[in-house]
């Protein structure tokens, strides 16, 4: 982009607090952005810091022109609202698609979102280059967060798949995840999904990154994701590893909808 326009993007990242996981990937979008010449920006507060520090340097970023995308590494303590805290993002910087307003219109038919959630979107794109077919494919998303099981539900409803919700209140679940042609997972449990939950021939995407204490690894953890790997990889026509897998993909679309970001901005200028 700066060779076409002479412009760079820039992408601002707010870290709160020493969380291990959360330094770990910000330290992964830094570095993939100076791999592709995205600028990058960044602000770390104290476990303590008040609401009000967190609205000011959300706030720094929304007006800085350099800064294009604005991201909020979540989850933030608890004793801070993070949904008044992503509602502060601006929706035309709001790179990780978790606005109010994003959201929404992703879940209303005619409308675009600005930016679709990374990891959703990468869950898509994961599928489409492998030729997947999703419409009118059976989906079972297990789990229903905001940030991932949600908008994966509904852009899986873009496109035109038939889409059922698996989360803690579902009564033999995996009566519900044996009729998926397509099997998404993003609860969190390690190794919850066990081969018996699977139908032969499903396509699964592991979106779970659950640490996990390992006597073996220099670490002393290491990551696995929902579903149990050694079983279902005798199930699936395809799944995705962890680490690996969508995690990868995701970084790509957040630097992605940071470029779609700096290029409207400058489109409007």
């Amino acid at each position: 982009m700066k060779s076409t326009i002479g412009k760079t993007p820039g992408l601002g990242v707010i870290l709160v607090g020493g969380r291990r996981d959360s330094q770990s990937f910000v330290h992964i979008k830094m570095k993939a952005c100076m791999k592709v010449g995205i600028a990058p920006f960044t602000v770390e507060l104290p476990e303590d810091c008040t609401e009000a520090e967190l609205f000011d340097a959300v706030s720094s970023f929304n007006e800085n022109p350099l800064i294009h995308g604005v991201v909020v590494q979540l989850p933030l303590p608890k004793h801070l609202d993070e949904e008044k805290i992503i509602s502060y993002v601006s929706p035309e910087k709001d790179v990780d698609g978790f606005h109010p307003t994003n959201v929404g219109n992703l879940a209303m038919r005619g409308r675009e979102p600005s930016f679709i959630p990374c990891a959703s979107k990468g869950c898509i794109e994961l599928l489409l280059w492998n030729d997947v077919e999703i419409k009118g494919k059976n989906v079972v998303v297990v789990g229903r967060s905001k940030l991932v099981g949600l908008p994966t539900s509904l852009l899986m409803q873009r496109h035109h798949a038939t889409v059922t919700t698996v989360h803690a209140f579902t009564g033999n679940p995996e009566h519900v995840t044996c009729g998926a042609d397509i099997l998404v997972s993003d609860i969190g449990v390690p190794n919850m999904i066990r081969g018996h939950w699977l139908k032969p021939g499903v396509v699964v995407v592991d979106m779970g990154a659950n640490s996990v204490e390992d006597t073996g690894s220099l670490q002393g953890h290491r990551l696995i994701g929902d579903v149990c790997y050694e079983e279902a990889i005798v199930k699936a026509s395809a799944i995705t590893s962890v680490p690996g897998g969508v995690g990868p993909i995701t970084i790509s679309m957040l630097l992605s909808n940071t470029v779609d970001a700096a290029k409207r901005t400058y489109r409007n200028t």
